[in-house]
């Protein structure tokens, strides 16, 4: 048995496969993985990794267990599964994978390969567990599988709290030991037992408190922008030969490396190095948006970043247009026992509406530029996208305040 010390979680034992796992090069990779990527660049303090995350979701997962009375080969695989979650993670954790997908298909929970093959697949075979079950879990199939993925995973039990621990931001602290010892199946849904609907809203409330203060950040949104702007970059350059396959496999130092060393994305490299970031020239609220500019897909924003530079009259690539996917919350379809019946959270809550109308209202539409040039991509930006003008904010704000567009028209 390996005793680690966590800052989240005290001491966390290490045992059996998850032992034998944890010096694996697929699982120590993770240590070299932000897990908020550029949220650092925001909170200075958020450095923490997708090793640390993984260990308190094992933790979490063998609690949990434990209150279940589930032991044995059933948690073992649970136990591989919870400290196995997050090995497909590319560099910056999830700011890269819209790009990757579009690529190679493939999203992290996406790990049959990395569990057959290599050091993991051995160490799995050696406690006689299948590498495919183990990845079936890994995707919330079957009925622990919702444990490790799914509406009151401990995943998202573990990160809410670690993110606002490295933040510093309060809004994540959610009492993870209740939840974990009111979870109980029925019917083979993992559900939450009577008298929690409390128990349940809080997890809702702490992810939507976290949103716009950690997640969706303007300068975490900017960066991340412009971060995968650069790895698009790379990935067409024809000077390095580093495909999307190859980049889902990289950790964030190789990526920086790699940004650095290429002649078509070193003036992004360069800008995200020294916090040299672009700024808004159009944020703009949810009912200001036509819906198929929201519903676009990438080659069709592409299109429209192309056409606002061209009104704006500068280079293509000194506009970026980030489209936010509509607002939605998993969290409340969360199971509890309420009277007897099993219900969806928000059957239950009243929580719920109001929290989704917040999401709406939060909901922005970024167009980013070098500051020198926002004043005229904002311009532009507004005309191509059809943007409602009162709604369309320009960043800048004089005096440091936010400023509708109609403020800079002559």
């Amino acid at each position: 048995m390996t005793t680690i010390k966590d800052s989240v979680h005290d001491h966390i034992r290490i045992d059996g496969v998850a032992r034998d796992l944890l010096d694996t090069p697929e699982l120590q990779r993770l240590r070299r993985i932000r897990q908020l990527g550029t949220v650092s660049l925001v909170y200075p303090s958020a450095n923490h990794t997708r090793f640390e995350h993984s260990l308190g979701v094992y933790h979490l997962a063998c609690e949990a267990l434990e209150h279940l009375n589930v032991d044995g080969r059933q948690a073992e695989r649970v136990h591989a599964a919870a400290i196995l979650h997050d090995i497909g993670h590319g560099p910056f954790s999830h700011n890269l994978e819209p790009l990757t997908h579009r690529r190679t298909g493939r999203y992290h929970d996406d790990v049959h390969d990395l569990l057959t093959d290599g050091e993991v697949g051995a160490a799995l075979r050696d406690h006689d567990l299948d590498p495919d079950g183990i990845a079936a879990l890994i995707a919330g199939e079957g009925r622990f599988g919702q444990l490790v993925s799914g509406e009151l995973d401990v995943d998202r039990m573990d990160y809410l709290v670690r993110d606002a621990h490295h933040t510093g931001v309060p809004y994540g602290t959610i009492d993870h030991g209740r939840l974990v010892r009111e979870l109980t199946f029925t019917d083979d849904e993992l559900v939450l037992d009577e008298g929690n609907v409390q128990t349940a809203e809080s997890l809702l409330v702490a992810r939507a408190l976290m949103n716009p203060a950690v997640y969706s950040h303007s300068v975490a949104r900017i960066s991340k922008a412009m971060l995968r702007r650069a790895s698009e970059r790379l990935l067409d350059a024809p000077e390095t030969d580093v495909d999307a396959a190859r980049l889902q496999r990289m950790d964030d130092h190789d990526l920086i490396a790699a940004l650095r060393s290429c002649s078509e994305t070193e003036t992004f490299s360069r800008r995200l190095d020294r916090r040299d970031l672009y700024k808004r020239a159009v944020w703009a609220e949810i009912d200001d948006v036509p819906g198929g500019i929201i519903e676009a897909d990438h080659e069709t924003v592409r299109e429209f970043e192309r056409e606002i530079a061209d009104d704006a009259a500068v280079d293509p690539e000194c506009v970026i247009v980030d489209v936010q996917r509509r607002p939605s919350m998993k969290e409340s379809t969360s199971r509890v026992v309420v009277n007897g019946d099993v219900r969806r959270l928000g059957e239950q809550s009243p929580l719920v509406e109001a929290l989704r109308a917040a999401q709406y209202s939060q909901w922005r539409l970024g167009v980013y530029s070098p500051s020198e040039m926002r004043d005229r991509v904002g311009r532009a930006a507004v005309d191509v996208l059809g943007l409602d003008i009162e709604g369309a904010l320009v960043s800048e704000v004089r005096n440091g305040l936010d400023a509708t567009l109609d403020q800079f028209v002559d």
